[in-house]
């Protein structure tokens, strides 16, 4: 055979893996629809409507063909059926599906990825820097399943999409189970106590996946006793003790710890039927995942649902099957205790916050020479952190409410930190890096003394 006809057959190889890694999660929906069609995937709270599994089939083949192998970037914006249909597009025509919160451009020559890439995720990753996580169809599946077992997730208690679909946490718990496995969802309209009062007036048993500052609010509302709520999940940031306490104790309602990352999906969950004693307690390793730490203490996910890489490639912490988390963990057989992170990257109450984000806006505030942002921990223990920005001023009448008000113009109120630290001494040095964890430690001496 010619070099010519071999590196041919080579690309002919080569297409057809990625065809087949595309093609294998809408494969996955053709069964689903053929074993649930008639029956809801999809009920909106706030109106009661219902489209079922075979209707959300006709709203897709009313879509426009996608380009195969380009980037399908999919938004929540417009609620969480559109989203779910724009999915199926993407799989239904071998697009490279990119879920995102909110319209915002995403640039990536999908071209340029590798062949069987069929999903990308945009993440803080465990540097703390934005970057691109690509999965293939067969690693979405697996963390699917793995939840399903883990979880004994069970269609006839829906879930309730409170949380974001375009999330991991929510791609992974809410879109995966209804479109692989028929698990269907109860969509909330925000996660407001009164938008959850409106799904559990339906009467139906749900799954409830959400974050602690969720849980502390429908708690503080009084919405948790006797509500219909089957499985109670908590992830995005460690569930506080005594929230998890006080709602078991007035509810009889436990809260299971979930922890998990984009890179590898579901990493650890509390099963446990009684509150935790422990808040480092993360819960027990994932079905179909091993964990073990490194020589720095960092817990290693090994499992089927680990992503294929970052883009660009960084095969440090991610790679064949294997991912070095930023957690520092110990581990008692299948347990799993969480010490710390090696991460910049701020807890801000389950979001994650790259500070750089806060510094380049910062520095394009005029009376700002130089900055740091890092975090510290919140009194409030649901947030678990709160965002410090350290300033070096030139201008000496610059004060933290004007760095508030010029943040608050161009960040998300979230990102805005609430503490500012107005410091002449601060200075990058000779290499023109200023370590977050050197300036954080001068910080909390400060609040010390």
């Amino acid at each position: 055979m010619t070099d010519t006809r071999k590196n041919a057959m080579s690309g002919l190889r080569r297409r057809a893996v990625k065809a087949t890694q595309r093609a294998m999660l809408f494969d996955l929906w053709q069964k689903t629809l053929k074993h649930s069609g008639e029956t809801t995937a999809l009920r909106h709270a706030a109106t009661g409507s219902a489209t079922s599994f075979a209707q959300l089939q006709n709203l897709l083949d009313e879509q426009a063909l996608l380009r195969r192998g380009s980037l399908h970037v999919a938004t929540v914006q417009d609620g969480v059926e559109a989203f779910v249909i724009q999915t199926l597009r993407a799989w239904r025509d071998g697009a490279v599906l990119c879920p995102v919160e909110r319209d915002a451009p995403v640039i990536v020559n999908a071209d340029s990825l590798p062949t069987e890439i069929c999903h990308l995720k945009i993440t803080s990753g465990s540097t703390g820097e934005p970057r691109m996580v690509m999965l293939r169809g067969a690693q979405l599946a697996a963390d699917a399943e793995n939840i399903r077992i883990t979880m004994k997730l069970d269609a006839t208690c829906p879930n309730a999409a409170v949380i974001s679909a375009a999330h991991s946490y929510g791609f992974s718990n809410l879109i995966l189970p209804l479109l692989l496995h028929g698990h269907p969802l109860i969509i909330a309209a925000d996660a407001l106590p009164s938008s959850l009062r409106q799904v559990l007036a339906l009467g139906e048993r749900v799954s409830l996946p959400a974050v602690p500052a969720m849980w502390r609010a429908w708690w503080q509302a009084g919405l948790l006793k006797d509500a219909p709520v089957a499985l109670a999940i908590s992830a995005g940031a460690p569930l506080p003790l005594e929230l998890e306490r006080a709602v078991f104790e007035s509810c009889g309602l436990k809260i299971h710890n979930f922890l998990g990352s984009s890179e590898c999906g579901g990493i650890a969950y509390d099963s446990s039927d009684a509150p935790r004693e422990e808040a480092s307690f993360a819960g027990n390793a994932m079905s179909g995942v091993t964990l073990a730490t490194n020589e720095k203490d960092c817990l290693v996910v090994c499992s089927a649902s680990v992503a294929e890489g970052y883009w660009p490639r960084d095969a440090a912490t991610l790679d064949n099957g294997r991912f070095v988390t930023s957690d520092l963990a110990e581990l008692r057989g299948t347990f799993v205790f969480l010490r710390g992170r090696m991460s910049d990257s701020i807890n801000l109450a389950g979001r994650k916050l790259n500070p750089a984000d806060v510094e380049c806006a910062l520095l394009a505030c005029r009376g700002v020479r130089h900055c740091v942002v890092f975090g510290v921990p919140s009194a409030d223990a649901v947030r678990c952190e709160e965002a410090v920005a350290c300033v070096s001023a030139s201008d000496e009448t610059l004060t933290t409410d004007a760095l508030q008000r010029w943040l608050g113009g161009r960040l998300p109120a979230w990102q805005v930190p609430r503490r500012f630290w107005l410091c002449q001494d601060l200075m990058p040095t000779i290499r023109g890096k200023t370590p977050r964890g050197e300036w954080r430690a001068r910080y909390l001496k400060m609040q010390d003394a």
